[in-house]
């Protein structure tokens, strides 16, 4: 979830008069927020995740599943709780991009007592529960990355028709009703980036070619109203996608770490950044687009042109006559350049940057490597601008720095504290496809927090190259890449020599997180060996315990990805023609199966690998009461 200011939005001719005021008031006031906080130091350990969640309604008699509009009317009864009593409650939840999707997170962060590690999977739980009671009998909430026949006919419910000759994204196949009304940023984000290109959103996914399956693949776009322009769009043997809400209507698992101090922050940002491609390669779970097997199993590169904002000219198809850069990557992509010293001499791609904003934050006594990732950043345009919000005060608000930060939405992404706050310097990790169960989000949520615990404590040094890391995220992505993909990473992590020569090479991601015999430790014996120094009660260890057993299951392929178990589901259905084709019924029956897996109804030992569900505290509020009251788990003054 992005900036979600109040007011009346701008078209994007007006927003773009103002690009240059954003990004001079958004420097104003990174400066001024640097500054004041920048000797900020002994902020606890504080956590959390961010869950989205899809609201599917099921038509038992006619086997149809569709996707349930109904996420605006939903969050009023949520967020009535929230304003009535905030300190109390359980959960927050928040509007997402669709309007058949809602993001939730805890009521109040996690602390550092490892305890807490024991009511991850139940606040989760409690989460999907807290909704589940508001919907009805035919509606389910599944945490699903994506929605196997989004943008298919009558994909919604109530049935919705796309219209390509008005409204924000002019899509072939995505209504204009699927956006959420709860708030007018993502229409206006959808809009202004169509508007800002100068063209539709053009998505191309591989398709899976399976025997049947046409040679070449090529869809007859002008039964759904193309005049042309998307049939010049499509890749031959693609799958075809054209607005913003196939990538942003998708769902995902985040996490967000609070640092002692901006150094400490730094260090996170930097280290967990080569590993995004191993997690997203771990998490896979989107095999399917518009009613299709898709060649590949995360949803990515999908999200990365959803949002793609930029010109022919920024994408180097035309000579810069009229924009500034030519730009690499989406605004929507993985990490371009470390913060930290240590990490400077990894940052082997160009990077491209706004040498006037670099002056001016050196200029102004703001480091080097700080100074390159933020005048990185703000070559952007802002996307999204409301009337009301034009000028601010710099010193008393960050709402323009917010707007550039919070439409870049990198791998990783380092957040100043807020004004006026008691939150301190954060690194939020964003990679991770969300899982069907709360006990697989659970898992791969704790493992991440105890990875930044062992990271600070043993001062491991996870750098490599970002060219590297580049590679792997494109690797990452591909068909059964858990098993099948060598992915780039350090062989020793317990170098602190920042000047060392490139120490890497390519593993499984089973290698990376079980090992290597002598060559790699791995990073489960890693955060074992850090539990094994902590003070931990027995059901706090056996519920971690069976989180770790899980991964190295899932690594090691003896617990399918969520990628593979679906497209498994797929090919092996009876109504299967071999043909890449997920038909209505295939998708009833696949929507009622991922339910009955969710509720605890079905058992499906090929996702879990056999692995024990965890009985966790249900004493929620309680423990909660207690979070700031911890001391941090990891060393402070990390370097």
């Amino acid at each position: 979830m992005g900036l979600l200011s109040e007011g009346t939005p701008l078209t994007w001719p007006q927003t773009k008069q103002y690009a240059d005021h954003v990004r001079e008031h958004g420097i104003r006031q990174f400066i001024n927020q640097y500054h004041q906080l920048k000797g900020r130091q002994g902020d606890c350990l504080k956590w959390g995740d961010e869950i989205e969640y899809m609201i599917i309604k099921l038509d038992h008699k006619n086997r149809r599943a569709q996707l349930s509009l109904r996420s605006s009317e939903l969050l009023e009864v949520l967020r009535e709780a929230e304003e009535t009593n905030p300190k109390e409650v359980r959960s927050l939840w928040h509007p997402e991009y669709a309007e058949y999707t809602l993001e939730g997170t805890p009521g109040q962060p996690y602390g550092s007592l490892v305890q807490h590690f024991n009511i991850v999977e139940h606040n989760m739980s409690f989460r999907r529960s807290e909704v589940q009671s508001l919907l009805q009998p035919d509606e389910v909430i599944l945490t699903l990355t994506n929605f196997p026949r989004l943008g298919c006919p009558d994909f919604t419910f109530p049935p919705t028709q796309a219209d390509p000759t008005s409204g924000a994204s002019r899509s072939l196949f995505f209504p204009e009703a699927a956006i959420t009304q709860s708030h007018p940023r993502f229409k206006t984000l959808t809009r202004n980036i169509r508007e800002r290109r100068k063209e539709k959103i053009a998505i191309n996914v591989p398709i899976f070619v399976d025997l049947k399956t046409p040679r070449p693949f090529v869809e007859d776009l002008s039964k759904y109203g193309d005049d042309g322009s998307s049939a010049a769009a499509a890749k031959e043997d693609h799958i075809y996608l054209d607005a913003m809400g196939f990538g942003m209507g998708c769902c995902c698992l985040q996490m967000t770490f609070q640092a002692c101090n901006i150094n400490e922050a730094r260090v996170l940002y930097d280290h967990l950044t080569p590993l995004c491609p191993i997690m997203l390669a771990l998490t896979a779970a989107s095999p399917l687009y518009r009613g299709y097997l898709a060649d590949v199993d995360c949803r990515w590169d999908v999200i990365a042109a959803s949002v793609d904002c930029r010109t022919r000219e920024e994408k180097g198809l035309e000579p810069l006559r009229n924009d500034r850069f030519v730009i690499p990557k989406s605004r929507y992509g993985s990490v371009d350049c470390y913060l930290s010293k240590c990490g400077a001499r990894y940052n082997d791609i160009p990077l491209v940057y706004d040498k006037k904003i670099e002056q001016k934050l050196l200029d102004s006594k703001v480091d080097e490597q700080m100074a390159l990732h933020i005048s990185h950043l703000f070559i952007r345009d802002s996307i999204s601008l409301f009337s009301e919000r034009i000028h601010q005060d710099d010193v008393r608000e960050m709402d323009h720095f917010e707007n550039i930060q919070s439409t870049n939405w990198q791998s990783m992404r380092f957040k100043v504290p807020p004004i006026n706050s008691n939150i301190g310097w954060r690194v939020e990790f964003r990679p991770c496809e969300v899982q069907l169960t709360d006990f697989e989000n659970a898992a791969f949520g704790v493992f991440i927090v105890l990875l930044t615990r062992a990271i600070l404590t043993f001062k491991l040094n996870m750098l490599i190259p970002i060219s590297k890391v580049d590679e792997n995220m494109q690797n990452c992505q591909k068909r059964n890449a858990v098993l099948d993909q060598k992915l780039w990473f350090r062989r020793d992590v317990f170098s602190r020599d920042c000047d060392k020569g490139d120490d890497t090479s390519q593993m499984t991601v089973s290698e990376i997180i079980n090992g290597k015999g002598d060559e790699f430790v791995g990073l489960i014996p890693l955060v074992r060996q850090y539990l094994g120094a902590l003070d931990m009660d027995a059901d706090t260890a056996c519920t971690i315990g069976q989180y770790l057993n899980f991964i190295s299951a899932r690594a090691a392929g003896t617990a399918m990805t969520t990628a593979a178990w679906i497209r498994n589901y797929v090919t092996s259905h009876p109504e299967y023609k071999q043909d890449s084709v997920v038909s209505e019924g295939i998708n009833y029956d696949l929507i009622v199966a991922c339910s009955e897996i969710t509720q605890g109804k079905r058992e499906c030992q090929e996702l879990l690998g056999g692995i024990p569900k965890t009985k966790t505290s249900e004493d929620i509020p309680k423990a909660m009461k207690k979070i700031i009251q911890m001391t941090c788990m990891a060393p402070r003054n990390a370097e």
